[in-house]
């Protein structure tokens, strides 16, 4: 009785094992890029970053980070329209982190699940440096208050 109560108990624990080994690749650690710092400061960061902004988000979130018409309610088909990036948007509640990480690997890849959305991940679009310079320009835009706010966010 004990022997197949030990060979189930190893089988498991050899589905869990690839379960979790499979889990953790997905982010690879080679891959993220820890410490993200913004620098909306930075005129050339910024400049370039506006640059990319218009030529891959403009097309959706706006030439003027004003996000599409009804952001907050889902279309027909359960997405949501794209999100203003300006201070009256939710980008700024965002840690740097969250923000490379969502624009890099997109939404479900980084919750695991499906989630009905239109927004790609820029992972094999843009480099890590065109990520971060596209929300250096995005947070250059913000209010002072905002910006204080969102680094106050940022170091916690």
């Amino acid at each position: 009785m004990f022997k197949g109560v030990n060979h189930i108990s190893l089988i498991v624990f050899i589905f869990l094992f690839l379960g979790m080994g499979i889990y953790y690749t997905q982010f690879s650690t080679s891959e993220i890029v820890t410490n993200i710092s913004l620098k909306p400061n930075d005129a050339p960061t910024v400049n370039l970053g506006g640059s990319v902004y218009a030529k891959n988000c403009a097309s959706c979130h706006g030439a003027n980070l004003e996000g599409q018409f009804n952001w907050r309610q889902r279309d027909s088909n359960g997405y949501l329209p794209a999100p203003p990036h300006d201070e009256s948007g939710h980008t700024w509640h965002h840690s740097d982190q969250y923000l490379f990480l969502m624009t890099k690997y997109g939404i479900e890849e980084m919750i695991g699940k499906r989630y009905p959305n239109n927004m790609p991940a820029y992972k094999d679009v843009l480099t890590d440096d065109e990520i971060i310079a596209v929300l250096s320009y995005i947070k250059s835009t913000w209010p002072e208050q905002i910006k204080q706010q969102h680094n106050m966010l940022n170091s916690r």
